[in-house]
């Protein structure tokens, strides 16, 4: 079989994923349907928007899939006459055995981390707040438990000082893209082997991350405050409170001083410089 015979179902909703679903039809790969999330009420008018993969599969002619609900009857009945070899979710959601079981070479899912290290919904996030050095992808085989399935491949991606978690997720777009088309190869040529993760207890996690866990505590050290600002930055954004309002911040400059203020305080040049 070559990738014009594999039959592949992309599962994913935003970006990160939909330039996945691009780069797989530019290599020659046969992709035969997608399935994204329903088109969702948006902006002042509340008009309905597409996701960007629904988006980019609608242009593309794709037979496009969007279930409400990933068990009903009727959509297993219509995943089930695309006739896939294989299911490539990136950047989804959680899916019922029904459907990751559903295709004979079974489900392979790309994760924004070196597995087992930060399962969960904010990896890139959550990498850069920590202030680890090193991050990368992995692909993996799909099982009951999110993110634990057997490992197929990983590579690795350096997190520069300067690296935002929107720069990062430029990255390992990129990286992604590339290690999945290796990893269906991979499964094509059958010379990849897979390999259990160890346990969840000895690694780190990144879980979802909700506005109010964004605020700023001014009571830890410039390194990781720093760390927390760029590691929300440009989304969910870190924030503080400034005369009972919200401030977001999108980026600081820090620099070691003799001078200490009190944790929380701000003082301003009245022109364009801040102290906090």
């Amino acid at each position: 079989m070559n990738r014009k015979d594999l039959r592949i179902v992309f599962l994913g909703n935003p970006e990160f994923a939909r330039y996945h679903l691009e780069v797989l039809l530019l290599q020659g790969f046969n992709v035969v349907g997608v399935v994204s999330a329903a088109d969702k009420p948006a902006g002042r008018g509340m008009k309905l928007r597409s996701s960007p993969v629904a988006q980019f599969a609608r242009n593309q002619a794709i037979p496009l899939l969007q279930p409400k609900n990933l068990k009903s009857e009727d959509f297993l009945r219509e995943l089930k006459t695309l006739k896939a070899d294989i299911q490539v979710v990136i950047a989804f959601r959680m899916l019922p055995e029904s459907v990751w079981s559903m295709p004979p070479m079974g489900t392979v899912n790309l994760h924004a981390s070196l597995l087992p290290d930060y399962r969960g919904a904010a990896p890139i996030n959550w990498a850069i707040i920590n202030g680890e050095e090193e991050t990368g992808v992995t692909t993996f085989k799909l099982k009951h438990a999110i993110d634990t399935g057997d490992i197929l491949l990983q590579e690795k991606c350096e997190i520069a000082e300067n690296d935002t978690a929107g720069s990062l997720h430029d990255k390992l777009m990129l990286l992604g893209a590339e290690t999945t088309v290796s990893t269906l190869d991979g499964l094509l040529k059958g010379n990849l082997e897979e390999k259990a993760q160890e346990p969840a207890a000895k690694h780190k996690s990144a879980p979802k991350i909700f506005p109010s866990d964004c605020f700023i505590n001014f009571e830890t050290s410039a390194v990781e405050i720093n760390n927390f600002v760029r590691g929300l930055s440009p989304y969910p954004v870190a924030r503080t409170l400034l005369d009972g309002k919200t401030l977001k911040i999108y980026g600081i400059h820090y620099k070691h001083s003799t001078e200490v203020g009190k944790a929380g305080s701000i003082e301003s040049d009245g022109k364009n410089y801040l102290r906090i």
